[in-house]
């Protein structure tokens, strides 16, 4: 063995000794390539270990640092070569994010990417612009990725083809012989097996037939499957699953340890549907304010670390949700048994117990493992008949035991919302869809999803759960997983600004960007048409929130300390944070806790992140294509919207039912010249007729594509 090992670090000096060598001779050879021979004779690898030699060279072109051209080799950075990653393929583009920049994602136009696919890294270099945005051409694949797609089966002059999703529009031959039975207009998963030097070249060999493309369905599992989301837990995972009880087991142990709130009046407020009861409250009014308990289902008693369960739960990251399903992060067993607050249950709880002032800030808090008995299953729409009048003497009835909890906890409502205010942190209402399914899957209505105060309160109850969650990590000085939210790029804040000032929007002085100037913005464009519209560009001004170890703070909440505690059955940072503070909680020793965590909480925030990505990018995707299916029962029929987005080929129009479409310029009337005048309307280049953010316009529905979720609009006479 100890040999083993010095034949290895002999061997990883030399590697190392001959990239210095290769190195070397290629700075001081600068624009002029070195031939084979004449590099491996600059580094006289007829004297040494040849093996090593072509190790280094694989090594220094696999990062980018060599790269093969004019029949020799050279440094890439001398040819104005560097790697990057292929990010997004469209049908006639891509783009590429630079690794060793921090710049914006540069454009590729299609006949430059080399074949190149999502995930691939490559070499690039930077090519004259035509938009004023970084652009440029792919010179060598230099690591292929994965190259899974998906698409659709369509007949190409008799013989059957795949259309991908992305990369080209051109269809692509499939390997027969290598395939599962498919057939024409089938959403398939595919991969290619041979690779040409452009998209149209390439081959493929179909994975999984999921049925016809015109049905959201099958479009949504394509998507799903190829993010790597299975639906299937591990057989090691279920097996440990199915090993937990079905009730609490009080042993002497648990009864010592927990604190005892069965005799508290404590309830869940969750959407009628919901299995996973992750969250119950308790109030009270005291002299002084508020004293409010917000008790967490303790996922982290039953879920172990590097268990089945948990390696299951951190490659997910989070529960995925589209449409009328979820893909859960825990098996059922958990997500909607032992670790669910069912109502008249006994559950173990991580409790945040909280003191607060008049104003609902936190004085004082504490978290205790505890057994708590959820009183009621609260639903949002029976709380707000409570809190409206309205409900009748069954509601009444039902929530008997914590009736008298919800006017206080809707004055704390009131009373957050304010100090929110005061604190500057912008109020951004977006509008998000509700999907209605009939029995077979099919879309047949898409609703704006309204929020009444219960679901404000409850918001509220758990930003202050949050919110304690972190400043006990940083009292304690322990390692954690933050939820962080940097401040905006100038580039992007500039932007705006130019934007909102075209808008006729006043915008206030941003030479320091603080979440009050966005909470402004939103403030001074409330009555005018475009407030939907500038909703949506402050959002995405601003930077996307993550997951760190660091405490840098929420931006968008103007928040020092801030974390996600609240949701542990279908978030894994959350359940990350209950492992950590656990464990303090029993030994009270924030050195033992850095020991045993400190790298955990790295890969924790890293995955978490990254799972929340796709699984947003997942939900979204998906949504598009049960919304393109509602479309398709309503084409030819008129709707009223707004202009939400300009385009280079056309503008984007919502919906009140949040529905967006595209009015493509060939969809424009006459055979006008029309250009996108700085992402702020779409003009006619030699007449007067424009169409600008904000503007309400009449549309028509005119084609949809359930495969790709988009929609196409046309204007209709007024």
């Amino acid at each position: 063995m100890k040999m083993n090992e010095k034949n290895n670090r002999l061997s990883e000096e030399m590697i190392e000794s001959y990239i210095r060598k290769i190195l070397k001779a290629l700075e001081k050879a600068g624009a002029k390539c070195l031939g084979k021979k004449e590099l491996e004779a600059k580094c006289k690898i007829n004297k040494g270990n040849p093996a090593a030699y072509n190790a280094a060279l694989k090594e220094l072109m696999r990062i980018g640092d060599v790269c093969a051209y004019k029949k020799g080799f050279g440094l890439s950075r001398i040819f104005g070569f560097y790697p990057a990653k292929v990010v997004r393929l469209s049908g006639t583009f891509g783009f590429v994010c630079p690794e060793f920049d921090e710049a914006d994602d540069v454009f590729i136009p299609g006949k430059f990417l080399l074949g190149a696919m999502p995930g691939d890294r490559v070499l690039y270099r930077e090519i004259p612009s035509r938009s004023g945005k970084p652009e440029g051409e792919v010179i060598d694949i230099i690591e292929e990725a994965d190259s899974r797609l998906t698409g659709k089966i369509i007949s190409d002059n008799g013989e059957l083809r795949l259309l991908p999703d992305t990369m080209s529009r051109t269809p692509i031959r499939i390997n027969r012989r290598q395939s599962v039975d498919y057939s024409d207009g089938d959403k398939v998963l595919a991969e290619i097996c041979i690779r040409g030097k452009r998209h149209v070249e390439h081959m493929a060999r179909v994975i999984f037939s999921f049925g016809s493309a015109d049905t959201a369905n099958s479009c949504a599992k394509a998507m799903i499957t190829l993010h790597g989301v299975t639906e299937e837990f591990s057989f090691e995972a279920l097996k440990e699953a199915q090993n937990v009880p079905r009730k609490i087991l009080l042993t002497d142990d648990e009864l010592r340890q927990r604190l005892d709130l069965r005799d508290k009046a404590i309830f869940t407020i969750d959407s009628a549907y919901s299995k996973d009861l992750d969250d119950a409250v308790s109030i009270e009014k005291t002299e002084n304010g508020y004293r409010l308990g917000v008790h967490i289902a303790d996922v982290s008693h039953y879920v172990r670390p590097k268990s089945p369960l948990d390696i299951d739960a951190i490659s997910r990251g989070t529960s995925v949700y589209y449409a009328d399903k979820v893909i859960p992060m825990l098996p059922a067993e958990l997500s909607n048994g032992i670790c669910s607050l069912n109502p008249q249950e006994e559950r173990f709880a991580f409790s945040a117990l909280m003191e607060l002032d008049e104003r609902g800030e936190i004085i004082k808090y504490d978290f205790k493992k505890t057994i708590i008995r959820s009183r009621v299953k609260g639903v949002y729409k029976e709380v707000n008949k409570i809190l409206d009048g309205s409900a009748d003497e069954f509601l009444k009835l039902k929530y008997a035991e914590v009736i008298d909890m919800i006017p206080v906890m809707n004055e704390l409502c009131d009373v957050r919302i304010c100090e929110r205010e005061r604190r500057g942190a912008p109020e951004i209402e977006t509008t998000e869809s509700e999907l209605v399914l009939d029995e077979n899957g099919i879309c047949i209505d898409v609703k704006p999803r309204l929020r009444g105060k219960s679901e404000c309160i409850i918001e509220e109850m758990m930003l202050l759960a949050n919110e304690a969650a972190a400043k006990f990590a940083a009292d304690n000085k322990l390692p954690f997983v933050y939820r962080v939210h940097e401040k905006p790029s100038m580039e992007k804040i500039e932007n705006l600004e130019q934007v909102l000032l075209r808008l006729g929007v006043n915008v206030p002085d941003f030479s320091a960007v603080k979440p009050m100037h966005l909470a402004q913005i939103l403030k001074n464009a409330k009555d005018t048409p475009a407030y939907p519209v500038i909703n949506i560009m402050v959002l995405r001004s601003m930077a996307k929130a993550k997951y760190d170890t660091q405490p840098i703070g929420h931006f968008g909440l103007a928040l020092k300390d801030y974390s996600h505690f609240t949701s542990p059955i279908r978030r894994y940072p959350d359940l990350a944070i209950h492992r950590i503070m656990s464990y303090y909680c029993e030994c009270r020793n924030s050195e033992k806790v850095n020991k045993r965590y400190k790298a955990f909480v790295t890969e924790a925030a890293e995955s978490s992140s990254n799972a929340e990505v796709r699984a947003i990018m997942l939900e979204r995707d998906c949504e598009n294509c049960y919304k393109a299916e509602y479309m398709q029962q309503h084409l030819g029929e008129d709707f009223e919207g707004i202009v939400s987005g300009i385009s280079d080929f056309g503008f984007y129009v919502q919906l009140p039912d949040s529905i967006e479409g595209m009015v493509h310029v060939r969809n424009l009337p006459d055979d006008a010249e029309w250009y996108n005048d700085e992402n702020i309307s779409f003009r006619e280049a030699f007449g007067d007729r424009e169409y600008r953010l904000g503007n309400p316009v009449r549309v028509r529905c005119v084609k949809t594509d359930v495969n790709s979720g988009n929609i196409d609009f046309e204007l209709c006479e007024r």
